[in-house]
């Protein structure tokens, strides 16, 4: 049953009155440069920010503020991610518009100082743009933001996520009482058909097909489901929209539950994500006491409410019907399919499952329209996409880019180019699920279709960038190791496959591998694919089948000739004392753990290699260079 509670908000014309009082909270923030108001201060709340102490920084920004009696001209708050990790904690200024990057405890008093007080910039602390060898003031001036367009990220890094008033201002809801009150539910399904939104949760089905299949089944009671079990490594995307802007995500579930015919709701999320967990509930609360969950919403005669559950972080769990068992108390296993959710999925009820970065667009399709939608991207992947972009890359962060939006330009205008000026080599997407992608291909559109052309998928947005001093063969492993173990063991070809796939890695990294071995992985991963129960299993291969086709050269390497050619792979190093070069000084023989190396003072050392654990102590030790590593 639904909670009775005294709405604060029950009609439209009631909340768009709450917006119009609300709207001047964020007015220097949407119009930067406006001189009226009050000086606001947004410090990044993030995950990331939080463990270098944002917190603090927010505290330390309060205080000051107090003890300059600032406190009728300043406030000071926590935001969302903004996107640039690689440089937070980050502080934001307005109306100045004024972005601080790696702001530290210790730099709040100069900032309220010279900033706040004598209206001048710490110099210090603002972005030194690499193109430009300077530095910018504004978060819109720097390349890493140049080319996003966000949307799923719309408020994010813009307003207090704890406070359901800055959401209204930004016409937070207005969507939900639009649809209710102007809208018949078939109406909303086809703006979001027309729109071309499709899943971005990776399989990339449109939504608004998956909605329609969703009312026309009939059922006494119908479910809409958040899957917020992020569980990609290097993923983030997910986390930060509930960490930075949760009503979105609560507004577009509402919206779904209209459409087709639902009155509860599940957020299903991982609890290794406290502080979305805790922001989320937050919203929920706020949206309950303002009358925009619960009981006749807006008036309306439409009744929704959602609920959290929390799931132990098992990866499996992010296919919707092994979500589906969890969240009913059972095993998180898939089954097979038909019959999908749509049609028979939590307690066998028309259910229908969308990640949060769909739910989180689906606000702004409402109020902006299918056709604005629609006009971004391609022909056949509208919008924009969320990516986390981490590994070898200068600007680590979360970007949101417009499909088609090419590999190149993430990853050199966006990101910055590799790290420590090493070559590219690689970019994954779609994290275990996906493939290898080389430099060949830079220039490919980000779209659902491009991506399968070329062996890999957009899967739910993780894009880790590898360098030449990356080991292909090692990656795959790597990948698999993860695969093997998050498989929930129910099909044989995923249990068992996966498991074999990572001992033939094993084996061709550590020296052992045979040409035989080449030819049972290919073989071996079509199996999988072909008999694996759901995405998983089916998925699996392809950082081996990707890695294999673009990085050939690599396997017969390791395979033919013993050898890593990244340096990567220990047991296939070889330590050697270089004879022009060694002093005989026994740095090197008496660092090693396992007295392989012998020699006399002042005379040439010998790495006996049948002992040589390929630790690299006697390099780390040498001074004169004298030991190289191949």
């Amino acid at each position: 049953m639904l909670k009775e509670h005294t709405p604060l908000i029950t009609s439209y014309p009631g909340l768009l009155a709450e917006h119009a009082r609300c709207k001047p909270l964020l007015d220097s923030r949407l119009e930067t440069g406006r001189t009226t108001g009050r000086r606001q201060i947004l410090v990044c709340g993030g995950t990331g920010c939080h463990t270098s102490e944002s917190a603090l920084i927010l505290e330390n920004f309060q205080k000051q503020i107090a003890r300059q009696g600032l406190g009728s001209a300043v406030k000071a708050s926590a935001t969302g991610c903004f996107g640039f990790c690689e440089k937070g904690p980050i502080v934001k200024v307005f109306p100045d518009d004024v972005f601080y990057v790696q702001v530290k405890p210790e730099d709040v008093e100069e900032i309220v100082d010279v900033h706040i007080i004598g209206n001048q910039r710490v110099k210090r602390l603002l972005y030194e743009e690499p193109q430009l060898k300077a530095t910018v003031e504004t978060q819109h001036a720097m390349s890493f933001y140049r080319k996003q367009q966000r949307i799923a990220l719309r408020n994010c890094g813009l307003i207090a996520p704890e406070d359901i008033n800055e959401y209204l201002a930004t016409g937070g809801y207005l969507s939900l009482g639009k649809a209710l009150t102007e809208m018949t539910p078939e109406a909303v399904i086809d703006v979001i058909k027309r729109s071309g939104l499709r899943g971005r949760g990776g399989a990339g089905f449109s939504t608004g097909r998956k909605w329609e299949f969703g009312r026309n089944y009939a059922g006494d009671e119908k479910f809409v489901i958040c899957n917020a079990d992020e569980g990609d490594p290097g993923a983030f995307m997910d986390r930060s929209i509930m960490e930075g802007d949760s009503h979105s995500v609560i507004e577009g579930m509402a919206i779904a539950g209209y459409a087709i015919g639902a009155h509860r709701g599940y957020v299903y999320i991982r609890a290794e994500y406290p502080l979305a967990v805790s922001r989320l509930q937050i919203a929920l609360a706020q949206a309950r006491e303002y009358g925009l969950l619960g009981h006749n919403i807006l008036g309306s005669g439409f009744d929704f409410d959602i609920e959290v559950k929390l799931g132990a972080g098992a990866f499996v769990c992010g296919e919707e019907t092994a979500l589906i068992h969890s969240i009913q108390g059972e095993r998180g296993e898939p089954r097979t399919k038909p019959p999908f959710p749509a049609q028979s999925g939590l307690w066998n009820k028309p259910t229908i499952v969308n990640n949060v970065e769909t739910l989180a667009n689906v606000p702004a399709i409402i109020a902006r329209g299918a056709e604005w939608y629609a006009g971004i991207g391609t022909a056949t992947s509208k919008g924009t996409k969320v990516f986390a972009l981490a590994g070898q890359i200068n600007n680590v962060g979360l970007v949101e880019v417009p499909m088609g939006t090419t590999l190149r330009e993430i990853i050199y205008d966006i990101g910055g180019g590799i790290r420590g000026g090493k070559e590219f080599k690689a970019v994954q997407t779609g994290g275990p699920s996906g493939g290898c992608i080389p430099r060949q291909f830079l220039d490919t559109p980000i779209d659902y279709e491009s991506l399968a052309q070329i062996g890999s998928i957009m899967g739910s947005g993780g894009m880790i960038v590898m360098s030449d001093k990356d080991c292909m063969v090692n990656i795959a492993k790597f990948y698999l190791e993860f695969t093997v173990d998050e498989s929930c063991g129910r099909c044989l070809p995923c249990r068992i496959g996966t498991k074999r796939l990572h001992e033939i890695l094993t084996n061709i990294t550590e020296g052992k591998g045979t040409p035989a071995d080449l030819v049972e992985l290919r073989e071996l991963s079509a199996v999988i694919m072909d008999a694996s129960l759901c995405g998983l299993g089916q998925t699996a291969p392809n950082p081996v089948l990707s890695t294999m086709k673009y990085f050939w050269d690599e396997y017969e390497a390791h395979v033919l000739h013993k050898t890593c050619p990244a340096g990567v792979c220990q047991k296939l190093l070889r330590y050697e004392i270089i004879p022009d070069k060694c002093v005989g000084c026994t740095a090197c023989a008496r660092a090693c753990p396992v007295g392989c190396i012998s020699g006399a003072v002042k005379q040439l050392h010998v790495i006996d290699q049948s002992r040589c654990i390929k630790c690299g102590a006697c390099m780390a030790k040498c001074k004169f260079k004298a030991i190289y590593r191949h």
